[in-house]
């Protein structure tokens, strides 16, 4: 049975300390992106996983896995975003980094702004 986390930092502790330390990174870019971040965002576990909420609605999980972490779901945008992402699709709605190459930080940050504007209704 899959362990269950009380917390994000929970969850983000089970992890080594390298691994620990890119999860920790992606979480403060997907926070940092998020356009008027303050009180309307928050995190919890959801799914076992790490879950950003947005206006107490989840908008976007991460995870971190054996040799990789993933981030889920995938908006859907312009051309050029999609050609961007397309590198790290592994399914549908999921986006797969290797833990062995470095991670787009600066790409997951845009992949949450990007979702975090069609929720709110701006454009993508």
């Amino acid at each position: 049975m899959a362990q269950k986390f009380a917390s994000v930092d929970e969850y983000l502790a089970s992890f080594p300390p390298d691994v620990q330390a890119i999860l920790q990174q992606i979480r403060r870019s997907i926070q940092k992106a998020i356009p008027g971040a303050g009180d309307t965002v928050g995190e919890t576990i959801s799914y076992g996983i790490p879950a950003i909420t947005l206006n107490g609605r989840t908008l976007v999980y991460f995870a971190g896995w054996k040799h990789h972490v993933s981030l889920y779901p995938v908006p859907e945008a312009d051309a050029a975003f999609e050609a961007e992402i397309a590198p790290f699709r592994a399914a549908k709605g999921t986006l797969k980094f290797p833990l062995d190459k470095p991670i787009p930080y600066d790409l997951i940050g845009r992949v949450a702004a990007v979702l975090a504007r069609q929720r709110t209704g701006g454009n993508s």
